[in-house]
């Protein structure tokens, strides 16, 4: 090919391409550091698939953030296990009269500081001193996979944690093994994410629940 056919290929100017290079600076950054007011914002951190990760949509974010809160009570202690979104959700609603940490494999959470604990359910009992036995009013968990073996070492973590509620989301394949490990039931309301999951998903508790009610059933 000659100087002639070099000549007809579109060159972008210096601007175009400074301009090309900020927003995938900008976007790189974003799934390093979510930083600024929207920090908390559901997907502000991308799903990573290989981790198994799905967010709940925005309104059953919010309603588990606000039945995490009701259940724990005024000054209460809420732990989200790999349930980063209810996590994201109770921190924008800014509460003061709760506190939450959040347990979660994937260390792009870490910028939420000290609110971040590292967690492997596949070491469930391998957590920081901090985290005294039976300390958190109530527990939002949710294993990242289907399986027995999952369910079963993050039951390990959530009945250390809890004081004694448990709020688990999980599949409904799940229901006869969350029952026997942790003495949960279905619940009516069921949640919803913003990708549409091939599998059935359900909530479940041990404790008179407002997600019962006929208002939150779909």
């Amino acid at each position: 090919m000659g100087d002639s056919d070099d000549d007809d290929i579109p060159q972008l100017s210096s601007h175009t391409l400074a301009a090309l290079q900020e927003f995938y600076d900008e976007q790189q950054q974003r799934k390093t550091d979510p930083g600024g007011d929207n920090k908390y914002d559901i997907g502000v951190i991308e799903e990573n698939w290989q981790l198994s990760q799905f967010w709940y949509s925005e309104e059953t974010a919010l309603r588990l953030a606000t039945e995490a809160i009701i259940a724990a009570g005024k000054g209460g202690r809420i732990a989200c296990v790999s349930a980063p979104s209810v996590y994201q959700k109770l921190r924008e609603l800014d509460g003061e009269d709760f506190s939450v940490c959040i347990l979660e494999y994937d260390k792009r959470f870490a910028v939420y500081g000290e609110e971040f604990i590292y967690y492997d359910y596949n070491d469930p009992l391998n957590l920081p001193k901090k985290l005294t036995s039976h300390s958190f009013d109530v527990v939002v968990a949710d294993p990242p996979y289907l399986s027995e073996e999952c369910l079963r070492k993050t039951a390990e973590t959530i009945k250390y944690l809890t004081q004694g509620k448990i709020l688990l989301c999980t599949g409904a394949i799940m229901e006869k093994e969350a029952a026997e490990l942790l003495g949960v039931k279905m619940c009516r309301f069921i949640p919803k994410h913003t990708r549409n999951l091939a599998n059935e998903f359900r909530c479940y508790v041990n404790y008179d629940s407002g997600l019962n009610s006929e208002a939150n059933y779909s």
